[in-house]
């Protein structure tokens, strides 16, 4: 294992921009791993979540854009488990008009990266979030109509902030809930819509070279460490009811809009 991890992971610098950062030891690799991990078995939990808890972890260690990699290859591999786990919940008619606009609108967003203030942004979502989530306990029977307008602008608009900031699956769930799918409709749905929505970033980041070559080794790592979070996961929503799942993914998204406003405000402020 110290020879695999001296090849791989040699004690020296990498330039990426004007960030200088140091290749992993081994026990920053388990660290690295054990966050992915943690992030994975939450975000399989709330159907999202993943990328949200992982990018800031990640930037401990790499700089903006070569998170954004590391975040799309965890979120592909761990949609991947949770469709293979939720299989049954498929609802293709969300997906079709929920996903077609979202995978679109994710191109123009990762496109975008260098070029929109994206501390304004993540403040709006944060607003937004928090306002949803407290509408939502005080009107536990709101629904949002799930005609083709409202569907696919969500979709829309979802998959734009995915491309642009790294994460859209908050204001997915958002919409998502507010339909009142089956937990396991709901879970296999948001994964297939988010499982597309990174397939469409993952190539525009690699081929804007985002990725130096000498991390490409971490792939295989983050593949085996998403499975094992949405596998996980998946256990553990078995046991939870569809009542107590409502407020796991409203708590969930409480907690995202809170971090969203902070982070969004103090980068404004500074």
């Amino acid at each position: 294992m110290n020879l695999f991890l001296k090849k791989y992971f040699p004690a020296k610098t990498i330039n990426q921009g004007s960030t200088i950062f140091t290749s992993m030891d081994i026990n920053t690799l388990i660290l690295f791993l054990l966050a992915a991990y943690l992030s994975e078995v939450a975000g399989t939990l709330a159907g999202f979540g993943s990328s949200t808890l992982f990018m800031p972890l990640a930037l401990f260690l790499v700089d903006f854009r070569i998170a954004l990699v590391m975040v799309a290859v965890l979120h592909i591999s761990g949609n991947l488990g949770r469709l293979g786990f939720f299989k049954k919940g498929l609802d293709y008619r969300i997906i079709i008009l929920f996903g077609v606009p979202s995978v679109i609108l994710t191109i123009l967003g990762a496109f975008l990266v260098d070029y929109v203030n994206q501390d304004i942004l993540k403040l709006s979502l944060g607003l937004f979030l928090i306002f949803y989530v407290i509408w939502s306990r005080f009107r536990s029977d709101f629904k949002v109509p799930p005609t083709r307008i409202n569907t696919t602008l969500g979709g829309g608009l979802s998959g734009f902030l995915a491309g642009l900031i790294g994460t859209g699956g908050a204001l997915r769930a958002a919409f998502l809930t507010g339909l009142g799918l089956k937990k396991e409709v709901y879970l296999a749905t948001a994964a297939a819509i988010a499982l597309g929505v990174d397939m469409t970033r993952l190539p525009i980041y690699l081929s804007q070279s985002f990725l130096p070559e000498e991390l490409f080794i971490l792939i295989p790592f983050l593949v085996v460490t998403a499975l094992a979070g949405s596998y996980t996961g998946k256990k553990l929503v078995s046991r939870i009811s569809a009542e107590g799942f409502r407020k796991v993914v409203l708590g969930a998204l409480l907690m995202m809009g809170v971090y969203f406003v902070l982070t969004g405000s103090i980068m404004l402020i500074s």
